[in-house]
């Protein structure tokens, strides 16, 4: 097979999306060394994302998210010759004749379309174009995969779960020495909580900033400090301006992102996680933080539930007091953390981007081997007169 993955978000973006894209990447190259991978990357990204033999870079001068995209893909995609190409965000090269695998994350755009800027709000307007010209569709989780039938209408079999996995660094670490490594770093105390995400409403920051001023004001807990690790997103001012009228700013760090390396210290260090997010089509950072053996809360709406199993506390994202209490229990009752680590760590292991990559493999060789049988067969002749 000859595959494309177009990587170029990952260039602008070093997010979610492109956090997935290239750890599956990386999981791909180490299980298959037969079939040739054109990974197509920003021209500006000239380091090619993976070192091996059967994996190319090539560059794609179509602008990402922008209007002129699908004109400009259509046509440089010609010159490849691929059976195949996977498109890990959302939209597929919907005027390409290339069968198209497409990784429909969540569909947090249609349920909370006013969180949308207006170029995102174009962008993913293509996504009814999208689930119609995928040959295949790839969904992190099974909530998703009923989400995009019942709200798309997309027929069942054209839809195959794939969980993600936790990047595999992150794994317990000596406590005192890491915990003293971000103390130094990021000036903060010995107890703290932890949230991983970009700073958007959707993620409910605001909503965890409420509890924890609920958390220092009625349960007394003072010595304990907020880190908030993700980039400025959609509406970010709203929730630093929280921060001032909460009066928590001595008690809040935003850490902005972070690399792979300190967020795992900082998943160590935590007293313990919390993902209070509205919606999520997965939800990777609650597994990162159990992978740590760090106890973690989250919110008990979508796709969450299922990722953690029995391993973390459930809470009302919008419930301010339920979500203070979980925090509570967690800084308070050893003996709760305790088990939570045990059930998070074991919870963790059940999922792997090694079978990820084969599941996802799996999938390609549905869609190409059709194409290549297509592609291969011999045109037909038109008998001569008089025959």
């Amino acid at each position: 097979m000859r595959i494309g993955v177009d990587t170029r978000l990952m260039y602008y973006q070093p997010a979610g999306i492109s956090r997935y894209t290239g750890h599956l990447l990386q999981a791909l190259a180490e299980l298959n060394k037969e079939d040739e991978f054109i990974i197509f990357q920003h021209p500006k990204h000239r380091s090619p994302l993976i070192q091996q033999s059967n994996f190319r870079r090539a560059a794609l001068f179509a602008p990402v998210h922008h209007r002129f995209e699908q004109f400009f893909l259509a046509a440089e995609l010609l010159r490849f010759r691929l059976d195949l190409i996977h498109s890990t965000d959302f939209i597929p090269p919907l005027y390409s004749p290339v069968p198209a695998v497409i990784t429909v994350h969540d569909l947090a755009f249609l349920h909370y379309p006013h969180f949308l800027t207006a170029e995102s709000a174009a962008y993913y307007g293509q996504i009814d174009k999208a689930v119609v010209k995928a040959a295949h569709i790839i969904v992190p989780s099974e909530y998703t995969r009923h989400d995009l039938i019942a709200q798309l209408g997309v027929p069942a079999h054209k839809v195959t779960v794939i969980h993600e996995a936790a990047n595999p660094i992150f794994k317990p670490l000596p406590y005192l020495e890491t915990l003293a490594a971000v103390q130094r770093r990021h000036g903060l105390s010995e107890r703290f909580v932890l949230c991983v995400g970009t700073i958007e409403p959707r993620k409910n920051i605001n909503g965890l900033l409420q509890a924890f001023a609920h958390l220092r004001n009625k349960y007394r807990q003072n010595d304990v400090m907020l880190a908030i690790a993700g980039g400025k997103g959609w509406l970010y001012e709203e929730t630093l301006e929280l921060v001032k009228t909460l009066d928590l700013e001595p008690w809040v760090r935003f850490l902005g992102r972070v690399s792979d390396e300190e967020l795992h210290q900082l998943y160590v260090a935590a007293r313990c996680h919390v993902h209070p997010a509205h919606y999520e089509g997965f939800g990777l950072p609650p597994l990162e933080a159990m992978a740590c053996g760090t106890p973690t809360i989250v919110s008990n709406v979508s796709s969450l539930p299922e990722v953690v199993g029995d391993a973390a506390l459930l809470v009302n994202p919008l419930d301010i007091e339920e979500i203070a209490v979980a925090m509570q229990r967690l800084l308070t009752d050893d003996d709760l953390h305790r088990e939570l680590r045990q059930k998070g760590l074991q919870r963790a292991r059940i999922f792997s981007w090694d079978r990820a990559a084969r599941r996802t493999l799996d999938v390609y060789r549905q869609v190409a081997e059709p194409h290549r049988a297509a592609s291969q067969q011999p045109a037909a002749t038109t008998p001569e007169k008089g025959l």
